[in-house]
């Protein structure tokens, strides 16, 4: 996977917090506003069925002050009727009064009717009223006399005769129209469906379309699902089938407990807003996500695949012998300075190179020399392509985001750096050792112990040790010794020389009084450069030591073996000492 690829996903992976944030936020203001529609409606409910039960105990007052009443009590028609005729406007919502006697047989009533013109006996609130001796309240019925759905609300007559049986009832009508308008005027929610069933589930008011409804019967299922929730709020479907927050208000002994009142408010108009809400943080998000994306796109070309085609082309054009060639990067930044230090080596080959070419003519070892430096050039521009093309594999395998391949990126940039101090001839082992701890040193060089004597190196010498003290340096501010205020670093090395003259450097760097080591469970990239440019770039060995109080890390790199990729026949022996 590429640079720009990883830059992208890491694109991704910064928006998912988003979208999870975008989600709780979601899921809390659908709860919230979820369990305030289930109160309000709750709270609608037994406002209405509090105002039916107020409206309910008015009229029993002034069925209970009638019944009382003489001209009531004899049942004189004319007496009777008259005095009905002076109540029924006063009484509001009642538009019928009558009085029935023991029978129920009507004796008198506000329409004019003859004495016994039709009974009531088969009436439930004319039975209730006889076998209760009090208070009654009927179910829906068509008035015999005006045809319109009503109730009825019904007093028993005390008894004149002693016989403990009522002697009738006074009758009110009431008007389910009127009850309508009075709850339509409560102050509903503007979307609340309002359904007043009386015990058999036939609807007394229903807002809106009440004309519509009353007097007919409720559907079986919903009749039943709104006596399962009585004194609770559901998900339930309305009456013409769309979902509604249902509260079905509880009545009490006093307040109409046969009523059955249910409140439905809109679901869809309740989260309105917050649907609304929602499809705008989601159309932000994502085009917050396609910028990122184009943006992220955008800068991996500027930032990252340009700057690597530069770099390669210009190793291609180097290769071919074209060593006027240039990268044209520079900057502050990692490839800006990895560019300048590739044109600086560039120019120096390039100077040694228009050397050579004066002096060809007169010796043919020269001209070898030439081909030498350029086969040199290719050697070292391709080792340092394929080491960053490795450091970034690597680093993308250990998922990584960035921050290491910089700081490697950055270490072959500064050991470059040296090299191009000195025309690409060497660099000692203290300055690579000092140019590698040089961020750790500033303040507290008591912590760091270098001991040996100064080293010239050669080129491809400098490159692998700066790779390796870069490692080591890095795991040590991370994991080990510069992790912690009391550890310390100690680097000594020195130059053994065997019986056949020949050199090695050995080279040991301990550390200490940083948290306790432990080895790794598997074998890291960093481990692997570490060893791996040692014994592949100088033929060395590489020995590391997990012990619980420090890293030891052992180097033993010959001095005096030639460069396979740059020494050619006698050539070789002909080089400056101690140049690669």
């Amino acid at each position: 996977m590429s640079l720009t690829k990883r830059i992208v996903g890491l694109v991704v992976l910064a928006l998912t917090p988003a979208l999870a944030v975008q989600g709780y936020n979601e899921y809390a203001l659908r709860t919230a506003r979820a369990e305030a529609v289930r109160n309000e409606a709750m709270r609608a409910a037994r406002n209405v069925a509090a105002d039916l039960g107020q409206f309910g105990r008015g009229a029993r007052q002034v069925l209970g002050i009638l019944a009382g009443l003489s001209e009531i009590r004899t049942k004189d028609a004319r007496a009777c009727t008259a005095y009905l005729a002076t109540v029924v406007g006063q009484v509001p919502g009642s538009f019928f009064f009558g009085v029935a006697d023991a029978d129920g047989k009507i004796r008198c009533n506000t329409l004019g009717s003859p004495v016994g013109a039709y009974t009531v006996a088969d009436r439930s609130y004319f039975q209730d009223a006889m076998r209760s001796g009090g208070f009654a309240i009927g179910q829906v019925v068509s008035g015999r006399v005006t045809g319109r759905p009503t109730i009825q609300f019904a007093q028993a007559i005390p008894d004149d005769d002693g016989d403990g049986r009522p002697d009738g009832i006074v009758i009110t009508s009431i008007d389910l129209s009127y009850l309508a308008a009075r709850q339509a005027n409560a102050g509903l929610p503007p979307d609340a469906a309002l359904t007043v069933a009386d015990p058999n589930g036939t609807i007394l008011v229903r807002l809106p379309d009440h004309e519509a409804w009353a007097g007919k019967p409720l559907p079986p299922a919903y009749w039943k699902a709104l006596t399962d929730h009585r004194g609770t709020v559901a998900d339930l479907p309305g009456l013409r089938g769309n979902q509604r927050i249902t509260a079905v208000a509880g009545g009490s002994p006093e307040d109409l407990e046969t009523m059955t009142v249910a409140v439905g408010l809109s679901s869809a108009s309740a989260f309105a807003d917050i649907d609304a809400a929602t499809r705008r943080g989601i159309v932000l998000i994502g085009l917050g996500a396609i910028l990122a994306v184009v943006a992220a796109l955008m800068a991996g070309r500027v930032f990252i695949r340009r700057p690597v085609r530069r770099l390669l082309a210009a190793a291609s054009a180097w290769r071919a012998g074209e060593l006027g060639t240039r990268t044209g990067i520079s900057g502050p930044g990692e490839f800006g300075r990895l560019g300048e230090a590739f044109d600086a080596m560039a120019a120096s080959l390039q100077r040694h190179e228009g050397e050579l070419r004066e002096e060809v003519a007169r010796s043919r070892v020269l001209q070898e020399r030439q081909t030498m430096m350029l086969h040199e050039l290719n050697h070292r521009v391709r080792n340092t392509l394929t080491t960053v093309q490795s450091l970034a594999r690597q680093t993308r395998r250990d998922d990584d985001r960035g921050e290491r391949l910089e700081g490697r990126i950055l270490s072959l940039s500064k050991t470059h750096d040296l090299l191009s101090r000195d025309d690409w001839g060497g660099a000692s082992l203290r300055t690579v050792l000092e140019n590698e701890l040089a961020p750790y040193r500033d303040d507290q060089a008591h912590r760091f112990d270098l001991d040996g004597t100064d080293l010239d190196l050669p080129p491809r010498y400098v490159l692998a040790l700066g790779m390796t003290v870069h490692e080591l340096t890095t795991n040590a501010a991370k994991y080990g010794a510069l992790s912690t205020d009391a550890g310390r670093v100690e680097v000594a090395w020195t130059v053994v020389v065997a019986e056949s003259a020949a050199r090695r450097l050995v080279l040991d760097w301990q550390e200490s009084g940083g948290p306790p080591v432990r080895e790794p469970g598997k074998r890291g990239f960093g481990t692997r450069l570490i060893t791996g440019g040692i014994s592949r770039e100088l033929g060395g060995l590489v020995r590391l030591d997990f012990a619980i109080d420090g890293l030891r890390c052992s180097l033993d790199v010959p001095l005096d073996e030639p460069d396979r990729f740059t020494s050619f026949g006698g050539l070789a022996d002909a080089r400056p000492a101690g140049r690669a």
